[in-house]
């Protein structure tokens, strides 16, 4: 017999749960300032997420799905991107968008249902929420493609769930990457839970990260609630990938705190006492003690950044309320270069019972 080759799966962390250290840091991290940088980012997202929630729940949002338990997912990604880069987002990643320049006022306006809310002023070559699972995989190879072709060294950043590694535009789209060599980073935001679907019932792979070996690529698992270890992991696959050797996988393990979106009821399906333990690896507070440890956080501190966090939330939220409506004949504007017979006639039918009836 010829063993024809041997792979394995590295395990990235830096920080236990009680924000203690397990290996050396990286470089970056020994930079207080950056570190409390990505605490703030991660505060204001957990603070934006909880807002949201409550709007949903009094009617001035529609279903909305949360990041609670997962900011260091986002914030960790989005942090170690350039600006020109492209990152493909999943509608759970929020605080990736939030540090990559998008407005909240944006983002509640597309869960209000409103599409406007997804022509970004600022954050303008990224791609807006994918909710068909694992669909933008398929979008960020394509735009990977792009990139190739161009010469430029920036990179596609896609984010997406453990439940899109069961779905095959998944392994199509990191197929092709690893074929062409594409300048593509796929991070997996491994909260366990595919809605109420657990992750063991998802895939008889040890890892999530080993299905990167299939395609010819690189695949690493990271401790998805150590922001230092999801930053540093990810900027590594950027670097190689801007230097153009490829493709790479990331699966963060992480944990969905909250219920799968304001339409679910997590208790439904999940016992109370596995809950309770994933709240003592959750990331904020495995941070928090962490620079608390070293001297570079306090109860005053914290207290001020909450407030801070509370009032810009709460000015997005007034921006967002003082968006008028979408008119009728917004729905027909953005399909075709030049409207359908039939679709012209539906859309003076809706203008005319705007008018008669306001």
């Amino acid at each position: 017999m010829t063993v024809m080759a041997r792979f394995q799966v590295e395990h990235v962390r830096f920080l236990d749960a009680q924000g203690e250290t397990v290996q050396p840091l990286p470089e970056f991290a020994h930079d207080r300032e950056v570190l409390i940088s990505l605490y703030r980012a991660m505060m204001l997202t957990r603070a934006f997420d909880a807002k949201a929630i409550a709007l949903q729940r009094t009617g001035k949002l529609g279903t909305f799905a949360s990041s609670l338990g997962q900011e260091a997912m986002g914030v960790g990604t989005a942090s170690a991107m350039r600006a020109e880069d492209v990152l493909l987002p999943s509608y759970r990643d929020h605080g990736a968008q939030l540090l990559r320049g998008v407005a909240m006022a944006e983002i509640l306006q597309c869960w209000s249902g409103d599409e406007r809310g997804n022509n970004y002023a600022l954050a303008r070559r990224d791609f807006p929420n994918c909710v068909p699972i694992a669909g933008q995989v398929c979008h960020a190879a394509g735009v990977a493609y792009a990139m190739k072709l161009r010469r430029e060294a920036r990179v596609a950043v896609c984010l997406f769930g453990d439940g899109a590694t069961s779905k095959g535009d998944f392994y199509e789209a990191m197929n092709i990457a690893g074929a062409w060599g594409l300048p593509l980073v796929m991070v997996i935001n491994n909260n366990q839970w595919a809605i109420s679907v657990p992750r063991s019932a998802q895939t008889g792979a040890k890892t999530l990260a080993q299905k990167a070996i299939a395609a010819g690529i690189d695949g690493r698992q990271v401790d998805g609630n150590d922001v230092i270890a999801v930053h540093q992991v990810v900027r590594e696959a950027l670097d190689k990938a801007r230097r153009g050797d490829g493709p790479a996988l990331i699966e963060g393990l992480s944990y969905r705190l909250g219920d799968h979106t304001t339409a679910d009821d997590a208790s439904r399906y999940r016992d109370a006492e596995s809950l309770q333990e994933q709240w003592r690896q959750e990331p904020i507070a495995r941070l928090r003690s962490y620079l608390a440890r070293i001297g570079a956080w306090n109860k005053e501190r914290e207290e001020q950044l909450t407030r801070e966090c509370a009032e810009q939330v709460a000015q997005a939220v007034d921006s967002y309320l003082a968006i008028a409506p979408p008119g009728p004949e917004e729905m027909f504007d953005h399909l075709y270069a030049a409207l359908p017979a039939a679709l012209r006639e539906q859309r003076e039918a809706a203008l005319k019972h705007r008018s008669q009836h306001g």
